[in-house]
């Protein structure tokens, strides 16, 4: 690995984990860059290339910075209907307009599994990236968007879902996280990381860690997707779950009181989720009211202590 000294516009890369790499260009202008692609999730192939594009799209987000172009990469089987592929590509590219950004390209493999996803190219001023690590004691966290979304899709792949129970999740999905960027940005967040598939666990050790802090998080502050709670006590869950489980599970202290079942949603993986945040109480308090006022689904759900990345989870 190259010494991070012998690059100092470097500003985000390898030396400490974070959602995008940052490269400085001027004192007043940084690159973000950042990739992301997966299999589908939803059967209908317009939602899974939007959703896929707002999946990619977040970590810009999730870095405080706004997209500017976005290159297709893509796999599919020799033979592969084209006309769903091209609705794919389109759900991706009318997602990436509506994020104010264009696709200037791509690249398409041959796979035995579809794939889509993107390499998305923003901007940000370099004195205003939210990092990861930023949370501060005396912080509040703030979570946008329900959580479910792997237990619904994999109660899909199954045959098991409800079909409003798939059009909640993929409207949520396919939410891009701008609106809560702007009013992190505007707000000036503390740390701030997207919601994916280390699971809501997961993200926030790694916010908790790097930032050398203890979360509290309240699990009756959470908002579900509908149907999510009746999967989970199903044991629908994929199996991401089981190994973000068994990673995360040492840094994470359960209340009695809190419910088997929702443990496990906890450590559920998530596809394009939300943004979660750390600022301080009364800033928190103005967000959370014009991210409700702006229609976005957001809840105020723990605290930051002092510690060194443990979680304590309570009903």
């Amino acid at each position: 690995m190259f010494p991070i000294e012998d690059y100092p516009a470097l500003l985000v890369g390898l030396a400490e984990p974070d959602d995008s790499a940052v490269y400085r260009v001027s004192d007043e202008q940084a690159i973000i860059s950042t990739v992301d692609f997966f299999p589908p999730v939803v059967d209908d192939p317009y939602s899974f290339g939007a959703i896929a594009a707002a999946n990619a799209l977040s970590d810009i987000y999730a870095m405080g910075g706004e997209p500017l172009m976005a290159i297709n990469l893509a796999a599919f089987p020799d033979g592969f209907d084209r006309a769903v592929m091209t609705e794919i590509f389109r759900g991706g590219a009318e997602k990436v307009r509506e994020a104010g950004a264009v696709i200037a390209g791509g690249h398409t493999v041959t796979d035995r599994e579809p794939k889509y996803g993107l390499a998305v190219t923003g901007t940000i001023h370099p004195d205003r990236i939210k990092p990861k690590g930023g949370a501060k004691p005396g912080d509040v966290l703030v979570l946008t968007k329900a959580l479910g979304t792997g237990t619904i899709t994999t109660a899909l792949k199954n045959g098991l879902a409800q079909s409003d129970h798939v059009a909640a999740a993929i409207n949520s999905m396919s939410r891009l996280n701008k609106i809560s960027a702007q009013a992190a940005n505007f707000y000036s967040v503390n740390g701030m990381t997207d919601i994916t598939g280390y699971s809501l666990l997961g993200h926030a050790h790694e916010m908790a860690h790097l930032a050398n802090a203890d979360f509290m998080i309240h699990v009756g502050a959470l908002n579900w997707l509908p149907g999510g709670i009746n999967y989970a006590q199903k044991d629908i869950f994929p199996g991401g779950m089981h190994r973000n489980q068994s990673y995360f599970g040492q840094w994470v202290k359960f209340d009695s009181g809190v419910d088997e079942v929702v443990q496990g949603l906890l450590y559920d993986p998530q596809t394009s989720g939300g943004l979660l945040m750390s600022l301080p109480p009364d800033r928190a308090a103005m967000l959370a009211d014009d991210l409700h006022a702006a229609g976005e689904m957001v809840a105020v759900i723990g605290e930051v202590i002092p510690g060194n990345g443990y979680l304590h989870v309570s009903p």
